[in-house]
C-alpha cells in the first residue's frame, strides 16, 4: 500500500541515537555539566509554582531560552541516580509545553509563547534523552542488571508524566502545525522503537511502559488523523515499526482495541442506526475516536490501522519475527550460541497469534451483527499482562482474556443489513484462509517446498532493507521444525488456527438467500475445512475440530454450491463428538462448553439426516483424489448417520440436546418409511384404489441420477405422477396422502437392499422404539420436556405403518389378523415390538404414579397424562394388541390405577379388591380424566375408528330433528311441516339423566325403516364422550329365528260350521270335591266365616256384598244373551282375520325397566351410612317445555368430545414485510410456489364447510349436522377456486380419535369476516356463547380463582409430607360461567418463506386480525403476538425444506418432531408439521392447570342442564310419567 513512498525509519534511528539531542555541555566533563544543570534547573523549577506561587519567567530573549534549553537537554541525559535533577528538567519542559495550550502558564518564557511550535519541536526532540540508553548503561529501562527496581519505577513515573503531557497537549492544542505533528509522531515512534524493538527478557519492566507508550502512540495518531492527517511516509514508517514490535503481546492488544473502536464508528455511518452496534465499546474506549473525525477519515484510518501489523500468520514463523538487528545482536552475544528464533520471549507467539485472530474474529462478528458485550476485551490494564516465559505452553492470561470461551452462550441472530460474505472475505479472507491452513498438509508441503528452494542457496549475510542492520540467514535451520523449541512447534498454534477456521465458518454461515459467493472463496474454504476435519490416529477432538463444529451449525442448510463434498469429513467428526459420553477435548488456550459443542454438532446432524435418501446413489467427489476414482455415494452414509443418532441419543444428558435428537429420530424413521412406501413400492401404491395402510403424507423429494446435479443443487421433478387418495370410511387408517413417484433404477434398488439391510424403515422402527422406551424408563422419567418429547416420538412411531418391500420378511415376525367387516388382512410389522412398547409406557405410568407424595407435582402429572395419550395412540393404530390377554390386562390395570389410584391386584398372587371396596384416590383429577378417556377409547373406538360418519365426527350425525323426519307416525308429504324446528322435535322425546352425566332422549315412535311392528324405542345418548343414536326393539325371538311371515290377504281357511254349540250347565265350585274329608287345622280357622263376619261387622256389610253379587250376575246373563243374538257371535258363520297391528307401546318404560333404571334404591335403616343423605335416584326427568332447553341442548352438541386446533398458513415472497403484501399472495392468480400448494394438500383433507360436521376453524359453523348446518356467510369472496382454503367455502381438515385440526389459508375475506363477527358479538352481547369456547378454566369465576385455595394443589404441609395424599376433587362450577383465562389457546402459524431472512420481519401482530376463530372475545383474552407459535419453512435449491421455529419462551413451548434448524424432505413435511402443531397445542394444555378436557366440559354442561331443567318427582310420579305420551 505504501510501496512507492519513502520510509522515515532512518530518521527514527537517528533520533534514537540522540542526533538531535546533543548539548554543548557534552563537550565538558560530566561533573561540570552536572553542576551547571543542577544550578540552572533548580532555579527554573522554583518559578513553576510547584513549591511556591508561580512567577513570570525572567527569560525574555530567544538566546536566553536556547541556552537554558541546551542545559535542560543535557540534564535529561544525566544518569538515573540524578533522579531529582531529571525530574526538575521534566517539570520545566512540561510547563513550557503549555505554550501550545489555549491558555499558557505564567511561567512560560515569552519567546516560547511567541513561537510555540518551534520551541515545542525542540522540547519534544530533547525528550529523547529521557528514553535513550545512557552511555555505559545497557537499556536501563529493560534490564535490571545494575539499577534497582525503585530507581526504575521512579524513572517510569517520569516517562508517564512526559507521555501524559504530550497526549494532553495534542488533545487541547489548536496551534500545532504539520511540522510539529510530524515531530511528535516521529518522537512517539522512536521511543516505542527504543522500548519495544529489543527482545523481552525475563523479569523486565516492559509491562510498566510498553502498553502505555503504545496506547499514547495510537491515540495521538488518531488525533493527528483529525487535525493533520499523517503523510503516507509516516504510515509506512508506522507499519514497518509495528513489524519490529510483533513479539510484544501488548501491540496486538492495542491494535485490537483501536480497530474495534474504529469499526464501531464505521458501522454507524456505513449501515445506519438500525444495524447492530458494538456494545462493548465503553465510554473510555469510545473516546479513542476524536469527535471531529469525518466519515471519510474514519474509513481511511480504519483500513490503514487494519493493515498495520501485516499478515497475522507471520506470528507462526519465529524466524520472521526474530530477524531484526536486536535479535541478531542477542544471538551473536549469547554465551552458548543460539539462533535468533530461539529467544525465550518468542514463546508468547502462539498466544499473540491467537489474540490477533481473535481480534479479526471480533471484527467479523461486528460486521455480521453479532455484537455482544464480551466480544473482546478493550481494557488496557497491565495487571493482566501475561508472563514472558511460560513453562507449559503459551498462557491465556492477557489483556484479551475477557473474550469468552467459544460457545459459552448462543449467538444472537445475524443482522439483516449485514454485508455480503464476499465483502467480508475481501477484507479478512486472505489472512483467515492462511491461518486456517497452519499446520495442515498443504502448509507443510509449502514449507518443505520453501526449504528445498532455500537449500539451493548458500548461507549468506542478508542486509535488511531498513536501518542497514545485518541478520544471519540460515534457511535450513530456520525451516527445520527440530530446531524450534518445544513451545514453538506448529501444534502450539492450534488455538489460533481453530479461531480462524471458526471465523470462516461464521462468515460462510452468514450467507443470505440467493447470495452468490465467489467460487474461489468456496474452493479455498472447502480445502481448509477438509484439512481441518482430518481425524488424528488418537481420534481426539482438538480445538480446530471443536471450533468447526461449534460454528458450522447452518453450513448444510444454506444452498452452498458443492458443500456436500465435505459430508464424509463432517460425519467422521460427528462420530467422534456425539457418541462419546465423556468427550475429551484436546485444548490449549480455548475453553469449550461441551453441551454447546454437542448442541451445535446435533444441529449439523439434523441438517444432513435426509441427504442419503434425497440424493440416492449420487457419488460424493473427493477434493484431493483423482476424478477417475469412485467415491462414496450418499446412500452409503445412511447407516453411519443412523448409528451416530442412536449412539448420541443413548449417551446424551442435556435436556435440550435430547429434545433435538428425539425430533431427528422421528424424522429419520418417518422419512425412511415414506421413502420405501413411495419410491420402492410406488407402483404397488398406485396400482388401484386399495385400502391404505399408512397415514403418511407422501410428497417425494427424491430425484433420479439423471435429474440431480451436485453443482446446481437442484432437483428435477420430471416424470412424476400425482394421486390424491380418496377417503375411505371403511379403512382403519384413513388419512390424506399425496404420492409422487419418480423412476427408480434397478441398480439403485439393488444397492438400497444391500446398504439398508439393517437400517431400513423396519429396523429403524425397532431400534428407535427400544431405545426410547428404555431411556424413558431409566433416565428421562424425571425430566418433563424430555419425557414429553419421548412420548411424542412414541406416538409418532405408533402411527407408522411400514411396507415390507425393502427386505425379505419371515412369517414368524408377523401377526396376521383377518377382519371380515373390511375384507382385508392387516399385517403388523412387529407385533412383539408394539406390545413391548405399550408395556413400557404402562410401566412408566405405574412408576410415576407410585412416586412418593412430595414428588407429585404439576410436571409429574403432565407426563402421566401424556403417557395415557401415547398409550391411546398405540392402541388405536394397533388394535390387535387388545386381542392379547397380557397386553389387555396391563392396559386395563393402568387405567384402573389412573382412575382409582390403586390396582385391584398389586401382585399376581393377591386376591383382587373389588371396586366398591376401594377408596378413590387418583393422583390428580387430570390423571383420572386421562385414564377415563383411555378407557372410553378402548371400549368405543379401538378397531372402529373412523366410523361410518367418517373421521370428522366420533358422534352420531343424527339429532332429534333428523330422527323425526324418518318417523313412521308422522304423515308424509307436507306433513313434515308439523316438525320444522328443534323445539317441536324435542317435544316428541322424553328426556332422562342417569349418573348425572348422561342425557337419554327416548323416542317411542318407530322409524321409517322399521317393517316389523315391535315395541321400538330410539335413543339419543348424550354423554361426556359424544352423542350416540340407538334403536332398540323388544323381540321374543332373534331376527334369525323369526322365520318368514306370510302376509296374503286370503289365507284360504276352511268354511266354518254353522252348528250351534250347546253350552253345558255346570255348577261352579270354589273348592275340590274332597275338601270336606280333610281334617281342618289351625290355619283353616284363620279365615273367618260369614257368620263370624256378620257378628263382627254387622249385617249391613253382608247385605251390600250380596246385592253386588246379584247385580253382577244379572249383567253377565244379559251380556251372554246379547252375544248369542249378534252377528259376530261364535254361533254365526264368520271369517277369522288377524287383529290389527298394535302401534301403541310404552317402549320407553320397557327399556328403562329392562336396563335397570327403574330399580329404586332400598336403604337399610340400621346402616347409618345409607340412612344419611338424600336417596340416589337412577333417573332424573328433565322438563323439556322450557324454550331454552333446545338452546342448551344445542350448546351441548356444540361441545366437541375432541380437542380442536387451527393452523394458519401464509406464503411470504422475498422481501415482503407487511400483512397486506402477504395476504395478497393468496389472490386468485395463485402466484405462489407450486410446492407450497402441494404441501398444503399433505396437511389434511379438503372439505366443504357447508357439508362438514367437524371443526372448520370457526366456532359458529363447526360441529353442525349435514343438511342443518348454518348457512355460509352471505358475503363470499370472489375467489371460488377449490384451492382457496380460507374457511369461507373450503378448509383443510384432519382428525384422529382425540383431536381435530383445521388448516386455514387466510385472505382478504377473513379480515372482513372477522370484523363483522366482532361487531356482531359486541352488539348482541352474546354472553351465553361463552360456554362454547371457555375451555380453559375450572373455576367458578375470576374471584374464586384468587380467593379460594386450589383444590387440585398437590403442595403438602411440612408435617404431612409422609402421609397419603388427599384425594383430589374437581372444582365445582359450570362452563357457562366465564372466567379469566390463565392462558389463551395457542395460535399457530405455518409460514412458507421464499427468502429465509424474512422471518425476522414477519408481521405476526398484524396477521392476528386474519387469524380469528370466534372464540377470542368469548374467552375474554385476545391472543398476543408474543404467544404465537410460528413454523417457518424455507425451500432450498436442493428440493429440501429448512425449518425455523419461533414461539413464546417457556418450559414447554416447543414440541417435536420439528426442531429449529432441521432440514426436511418434502415427502414428510405435511405429516411432521401436523404432528408438531398438535403436540404444541397438547403441551399448552398440559401446562395449564385450569384446562378442562373435552369430556369434562361436556359432563359439566350436562350437570348444568340438570340443574336448570330437572323435575323433582317422587317414585310414584316418575312411574306415572312413564305412561304419559309425549306431545
Amino acid at each position: 500500500m505504501y510501496s512507492e513512498w519513502a520510509s522515515l525509519s532512518t530518521q527514527i534511528t537517528a533520533n534514537s541515537c540522540g542526533a538531535q539531542c546533543f548539548s554543548v555541555l557534552n563537550k565538558f566533563p560530566a561533573s561540570a555539566g552536572r553542576e551547571v544543570v543542577i544550578s540552572v534547573v533548580k532555579q527554573l523549577g522554583t518559578n513553576l509554582g510547584i513549591t511556591q506561587n508561580a512567577e513570570p519567567s525572567h527569560l525574555v530573549k530567544d538566546e536566553e531560552v536556547r541556552w537554558c534549553m541546551d542545559v535542560i537537554c543535557f540534564g535529561l541525559s544525566l544518569p538515573l541516580q540524578e533522579h531529582e535533577t531529571i525530574k526538575d528538567c521534566v517539570n520545566v519542559y512540561c510547563e513550557w509545553l503549555t505554550a501550545l495550550h489555549p491558555q499558557p502558564r505564567i511561567s512560560v518564557p515569552k519567546p516560547i509563547c511567541e513561537d510555540a511550535n518551534l520551541y515545542a519541536r525542540q522540547i519534544i526532540n530533547h525528550f529523547h534523552n529521557l528514553f535513550v540508553p545512557r552511555q555505559g548503561e545497557i537499556l536501563p529501562f529493560l534490564y535490571q542488571t545494575k539499577l534497582g527496581s525503585d530507581t526504575i519505577k521512579r524513572q517510569a513515573v517520569l516517562c508517564h508524566r512526559v507521555l501524559r503531557t504530550l497526549q494532553q497537549t495534542a488533545q487541547i492544542s489548536q496551534h500545532m502545525d504539520r511540522e510539529t505533528w510530524d515531530t511528535l509522531l516521529l518522537f512517539l515512534l522512536a521511543i516505542n522503537e527504543i522500548l519495544l524493538a529489543p527482545p523481552t527478557v525475563k523479569d523486565d519492566v516492559g509491562d510498566q511502559l510498553c502498553e502505555r507508550v503504545l496506547s499514547v502512540l495510537f491515540e495521538v495518531w488518531l488525533l493527528a488523523c483529525v487535525r493533520c492527517f499523517p503523510s503516507p511516509s509516516l504510515w509506512k514508517t508506522l507499519q514497518e515499526s509495528c513489524a519490529m514490535w510483533r513479539h510484544r503481546i501488548a501491540l496486538v492488544d492495542q491494535w485490537n482495541r483501536v480497530n474495534l473502536a474504529l469499526t464501531a464508528r464505521l458501522l454507524e455511518f456505513s449501515y445506519g442506526p438500525d444495524f447492530t452496534q458494538l456494545k462493548n465499546v465503553g465510554d473510555e474506549d469510545g473516546q479513542l475516536i476524536p469527535a471531529g473525525m469525518t466519515n471519510d477519515c474514519v474509513a481511511q484510518t480504519w483500513y490503514r490501522f487494519l493493515r498495520m501489523i501485516g499478515n497475522p500468520t507471520a506470528f507462526c514463523s519465529p524466524h520472521i519475527i526474530s530477524k531484526s538487528s536486536h535479535f541478531v545482536q542477542w544471538a551473536l552475544t549469547h554465551e552458548k550460541g543460539a539462533e535468533t528464533h530461539q529467544h525465550p520471549c518468542l514463546q508468547m507467539l502462539p498466544q499473540i497469534f491467537l489474540n490477533a485472530i481473535r481480534g479479526i474474529s471480533s471484527q467479523v462478528d461486528a460486521f455480521l451483527g453479532l455484537s455482544k458485550t464480551a466480544l473482546i476485551s478493550l481494557t488496557r490494564s497491565s495487571a493482566n499482562a501475561a508472563p514472558t516465559t511460560p513453562t507449559s505452553g503459551p498462557p491465556s492470561s492477557s489483556s484479551i482474556n475477557s473474550l469468552p470461551s467459544i460457545g459459552t452462550e448462543l449467538r444472537p441472530p445475524l443482522s439483516v443489513a449485514r454485508p455480503k460474505c464476499n465483502s467480508i472475505l475481501h477484507l479478512f479472507g486472505e489472512w483467515l484462509f492462511e491461518a486456517a491452513h497452519i499446520g495442515g498438509d498443504t502448509w507443510l508441503q509449502n514449507r518443505k517446498k520453501q526449504a528445498c528452494e532455500a537449500s539451493k542457496r548458500p548461507s549468506s549475510m542478508i542486509m535488511e532493507n531498513r536501518k542497514g542492520s545485518i541478520s544471519l540467514s540460515q534457511p535450513n535451520s530456520l525451516n527445520d521444525p527440530t530446531s524450534l523449541p518445544p513451545t514453538l512447534t506448529i501444534d502450539k498454534y492450534e488455538s489460533g488456527r481453530a479461531e480462524a477456521i471458526g471465523t470462516l465458518c461464521k462468515i460462510f454461515c452468514a450467507k443470505k438467500t440467493g447470495e452468490e459467493i465467489l467460487p474461489v472463496y468456496l474452493a479455498r474454504f472447502y480445502m481448509a475445512l477438509q484439512q481441518c476435519l482430518k481425524i488424528t490416529e488418537s481420534k481426539e477432538c482438538d480445538e480446530t475440530l471443536a471450533s468447526i463444529l461449534l460454528h458450522s451449525a447452518d453450513l448444510f442448510r444454506l444452498d452452498l454450491d458443492g458443500i456436500n463434498v465435505l459430508l464424509p469429513g463432517f460425519i467422521a467428526a460427528l462420530e467422534i463428538v456425539l457418541p462419546d459420553k465423556d468427550l475429551k477435548l484436546k485444548t490449549q488456550a480455548i475453553t469449550f462448553n461441551r453441551t454447546e459443542l454437542r448442541r451445535s454438532a446435533i444441529n449439523i446432524l439434523l441438517s444432513i439426516m435426509v441427504l442419503p435418501l434425497h440424493y440416492h446413489t449420487l457419488p460424493i467427489r473427493n477434493l484431493t483424489s483423482d476424478t477417475g476414482e469412485k467415491g462414496l455415494t450418499f446412500l452409503q452414509l445412511k447407516s453411519r448417520l443412523m448409528n451416530i443418532l442412536m449412539n448420541a441419543l443413548q449417551v446424551e444428558t442435556d435436556a435440550q440436546n435430547t429434545h433435538m435428537l428425539l425430533g431427528g429420530l422421528l424424522l429419520c424413521v418417518q422419512d425412511a418409511v415414506t421413502f420405501e412406501d413411495t419410491e420402492l413400492g410406488g407402483t404397488d401404491h398406485l396400482s388401484g384404489p386399495g385400502v391404505q395402510h399408512h397415514e403418511e403424507n407422501l410428497l417425494s423429494s427424491a430425484c433420479s441420477d439423471r435429474s440431480a446435479s451436485l453443482a446446481s443443487g437442484t432437483v428435477s421433478f420430471g416424470a412424476q405422477t400425482t394421486a390424491m387418495s380418496s377417503r375411505d370410511t371403511g379403512s382403519a387408517h384413513d388419512y390424506p396422502s399425496l404420492t409422487i413417484s419418480d423412476d427408480i433404477s434397478v441398480e439403485f434398488t439393488h444397492e438400497f437392499e444391500s446398504v439398508a439391510s439393517y437400517d431400513n424403515a423396519h429396523a429403524l422402527f425397532v431400534r428407535a422404539t427400544y431405545l426410547v422406551c428404555h431411556r424413558l424408563i431409566s433416565s428421562w422419567k424425571t425430566d418433563l420436556n424430555v419425557s414429553l418429547a419421548a412420548l411424542e416420538l412414541l406416538s409418532g412411531l405408533a402411527r407408522l405403518h411400514i411396507r415390507e418391500t425393502a427386505r425379505k420378511i419371515t412369517n414368524d415376525s408377523l401377526v396376521k389378523i383377518f377382519e371380515p367387516s373390511q375384507n382385508i388382512t392387516i399385517i403388523s410389522t412387529d407385533a412383539l415390538e408394539c406390545k413391548r412398547a405399550v408395556k413400557w409406557i404402562c410401566d412408566y405410568i405405574c412408576y410415576q404414579c407410585s412416586r412418593p407424595p412430595p414428588a407429585h407435582s404439576k410436571d409429574l402429572h403432565s407426563t402421566i397424562v401424556a403417557a395415557f395419550q401415547c398409550t391411546a395412540a398405540w392402541l388405536m393404530q394397533h388394535p390387535y394388541l387388545l386381542q392379547d390377554k397380557d397386553c389387555l390386562q396391563t392396559v386395563l390395570e393402568v387405567v384402573e390405577l389412573g382412575i382409582s389410584g390403586t390396582k385391584s391386584q398389586s401382585k399376581n398372587g393377591d386376591l383382587p379388591k373389588f371396586k366398591d371396596e376401594k377408596e378413590l384416590k387418583p393422583a390428580s383429577m387430570r390423571v383420572r380424566d386421562a385414564a377415563e378417556n383411555l378407557l372410553t377409547i378402548i371400549l368405543e373406538q379401538v378397531g372402529y375408528f373412523p366410523s361410518e360418519c367418517g373421521p370428522e365426527s366420533i358422534s352420531s350425525l343424527l339429532d332429534e330433528l333428523a330422527l323425526m323426519k324418518h318417523c313412521n307416525s308422522l304423515p308424509t308429504g307436507d306433513g313434515l311441516a308439523g316438525v320444522c324446528n328443534a323445539e317441536q322435535a324435542i317435544s316428541k322425546f322424553k328426556y332422562f339423566v342417569t349418573e348425572n352425566s348422561t342425557i337419554l332422549a327416548l323416542l317411542e315412535e318407530p322409524l321409517g325403516n322399521d317393517q316389523d311392528p315391535q315395541p321400538t324405542v330410539t335413543l339419543l345418548i348424550r354423554g361426556p364422550f359424544g352423542r350416540h343414536a340407538w334403536t332398540m326393539q323388544l323381540r321374543h325371538l332373534p331376527r334369525s329365528k323369526s322365520g318368514v311371515k306370510y302376509h296374503a290377504v286370503n289365507p284360504g281357511r276352511p268354511i266354518p260350521m254353522n252348528d250351534i254349540t250347546q253350552r253345558p250347565e255346570c255348577e261352579q265350585k270354589n273348592f275340590p270335591e274332597g275338601v270336606d274329608k280333610v281334617q281342618p287345622c289351625v290355619a283353616d280357622y284363620s279365615i273367618p266365616t260369614i257368620d263370624q263376619i256378620r257378628e263382627q261387622y254387622g249385617a249391613n256389610v253382608i247385605s251390600e256384598l250380596e246385592a253386588m253379587l246379584e247385580n253382577q250376575s244379572i249383567h253377565e246373563k244379559l251380556a251372554w244373551a246379547e252375544s248369542d243374538n249378534s252377528i259376530d257371535s261364535l254361533s254365526h258363520a264368520q271369517e277369522c282375520v288377524p287383529p290389527t297391528v298394535c302401534h301403541e307401546f310404552h317402549a320407553a318404560r320397557l327399556f328403562l325397566s329392562h336396563f335397570g333404571f327403574l330399580s329404586f334404591e332400598i336403604r337399610d335403616p340400621h346402616n347409618p351410612v345409607e340412612s344419611l343423605g338424600p336417596p340416589q335416584r337412577p333417573l332424573i326427568v328433565l322438563d323439556t317445555k322450557s324454550t331454552a332447553f333446545a338452546t342448551d341442548l344445542d350448546k351441548l352438541d356444540k361441545l366437541s368430545a375432541r380437542t380442536h386446533d387451527t393452523v394458519y398458513c401464509f406464503y411470504v415472497k422475498a422481501g415482503q414485510t407487511t400483512s397486506q403484501q402477504i395476504i395478497g399472495n393468496m389472490a386468485e392468480d395463485h402466484s405462489y410456489d407450486s410446492h407450497f400448494a402441494n404441501m398444503l394438500q399433505t396437511l389434511g383433507w379438503p372439505v366443504q364447510v357447508a357439508e362438514h360436521s367437524g371443526w372448520t376453524g370457526f366456532a359458529h359453523n363447526s360441529w353442525s349436522l349435514k343438511g342443518t348446518s348454518i348457512q355460509t356467510e352471505r358475503h363470499q369472496s370472489n375467489v371460488s377456486s377449490e384451492s382457496n382454503y380460507n374457511g369461507a367455502q373450503n378448509v383443510l381438515y384432519w382428525a384422529d380419535v382425540s383431536s381435530e385440526i383445521a388448516f386455514v389459508v387466510p385472505n382478504a375475506w377473513n379480515l372482513r369476516y372477522n370484523s363483522e363477527m366482532d361487531a356482531c358479538s359486541l352488539s348482541s352481547n352474546c354472553s351465553d356463547q361463552s360456554t362454547m369456547s371457555n375451555v380453559w378454566t375450572r373455576g367458578d369465576d375470576a374471584g374464586s380463582l384468587k380467593s379460594k385455595p386450589r383444590n387440585l394443589s398437590l403442595e403438602l404441609d411440612a408435617n404431612n409430607r409422609n402421609k397419603e395424599p388427599v384425594p383430589p376433587t374437581r372444582r365445582k362450577g359450570t362452563v357457562s360461567k366465564p372466567a379469566l383465562l390463565v392462558q389463551a389457546p395457542a395460535k399457530i402459524f405455518l409460514v412458507w418463506l421464499e427468502s429465509f431472512e424474512d422471518y425476522l420481519n414477519f408481521p405476526v401482530e398484524d396477521l392476528l386480525a386474519y387469524a380469528r376463530t370466534g372464540e377470542e372475545l368469548q374467552s375474554m383474552q385476545l391472543p398476543r403476538a408474543a404467544d404465537c407459535h410460528v413454523i417457518f419453512l424455507h425451500s432450498l435449491q436442493s428440493g429440501l425444506l429448512r425449518v425455523k421455529l419461533q414461539g413464546p419462551p417457556g418450559r414447554m413451548s416447543f414440541a417435536t418432531p420439528l426442531v429449529d434448524g432441521m432440514v426436511l424432505s418434502r415427502r414428510v413435511v405435511g405429516n411432521l408439521v401436523r404432528q408438531t402443531a398438535l403436540n404444541i397445542s397438547r403441551r399448552r394444555r398440559l401446562d395449564n392447570d385450569n384446562y378442562q378436557p373435552p369430556h369434562v366440559r361436556r359432563r359439566l354442561k350436562v350437570q348444568d342442564i340438570v340443574q336448570k331443567y330437572k323435575m323433582d318427582l317422587s317414585e310414584a310420579e316418575l312411574l306415572a310419567h312413564l305412561f304419559q305420551r309425549s306431545i
